[in-house]
């Protein structure tokens, strides 16, 4: 870019290629892209197996499938994709429904983490006062517990049921999601329309649920995802720990199936298969999560 003066071009220290760049760059995060379409359809994938894997052709997860004349555990084939464990169980159909116990507890605890955490987090950005000092004093204590050591004990002292597990990390997201509730609500009730809608009498119910609430869920919603990965990671901490779900298959369970056993370097698959699966899965959860907070991140920043 260059400017005239007294008949002197001079050039200014940002050119049109970094113009264009910038430019370029802007127009891409105001863009979804290829990659969360990617990670979309993965866990869309996932999300079916683990959904309907008791109507899908999988085999029993707890049945042994022994072959005469070979010990198990036996390598992908036709009949098992991914192999079996050294119980001779098909690893295919325990990740599928061990995917519909992991992928519960992360909705459960995201959507206890959205409903009170955001709940509170808005009641706090909005009326402000005692209001906010309540629940931000709340938001501390439990952000000041230690959350692995917390859901340890609470799954140690209950019983370790699907129930338990989820409502033990969903108490652990409502502090996370209340406080980013809370500063997206602040930074909006400023804002004109919110201005408006009190100049003209509006109530505060309806200030709450017809204006601030829209513009909350966005990034309530991102974190949600981000939220919901780290469920379904705890769930398989809890796993390796021996707190997860007495009953089924999870995807920890399966995991530690296949790391406790003797014969790992020499049947890889009895670990590495369900791993893949479960890091994919909270990759696309990160990655979709991260993607729609930089998209409307940009809307916003544009209006």
């Amino acid at each position: 870019m260059s400017t005239a003066t007294d008949g002197i071009v001079e050039t200014s220290g940002v050119d049109d290629e970094t113009i264009k760049a910038n430019a370029e760059g802007a127009a891409e995060k105001r863009t979804l892209g290829i990659g969360f379409w990617i990670a979309v359809i993965w866990l869309g994938i996932v999300f079916f197996a683990a959904a309907f894997a008791p109507w899908l052709p999988f085999k029993d997860p707890d049945a042994n499938y022994i072959q005469r004349g070979e010990r198990p555990p036996y390598p992908p084939s036709m009949t098992h994709p991914f192999g079996t464990d050294q119980d001779a169980r098909d690893i295919l159909a325990r990740t599928a429904f061990g995917g519909r116990v992991s992928l519960t507890v992360g909705l459960v605890a995201i959507a206890m983490g959205m409903f009170f955490g955001g709940l509170m987090g808005i009641l706090a950005g909005y009326f402000r006062g005692w209001w906010d000092r309540i629940f931000s004093f709340i938001f501390i204590i439990l952000l000041s517990f230690p959350a692995l050591v917390l859901a340890i004990l609470i799954t140690s002292l209950l019983e370790r049921s699907l129930r338990t597990i989820s409502l033990t990390l969903g108490i652990l997201t409502i502090a996370p999601v209340g406080r980013v509730a809370r500063a997206t609500t602040i930074s909006f009730t400023e804002r004109e329309f919110v201005l408006a809608a009190r100049t003209l009498g509006a109530k505060n119910g309806r200030i709450i649920i017809r204006e601030l609430l829209p513009n909350v869920v966005i990034p309530m919603s991102a974190l949600a995802l981000l939220g919901m990965g780290v469920a379904v990671v705890a769930e398989a901490g809890l796993a390796f720990l021996g707190l997860s779900v007495e009953k089924g298959p999870t995807w920890g369970k399966v995991i530690l199936t296949g790391a406790g056993s003797r014969d790992l370097q020499k049947y890889p698959w009895i670990a590495i298969i369900p791993i893949i699966v479960l890091f994919f899965t909270v990759l696309a959860l990160n990655f979709a999560g991260d993607r729609i907070r930089s998209y409307f991140d940009a809307k916003e920043t544009v209006l």
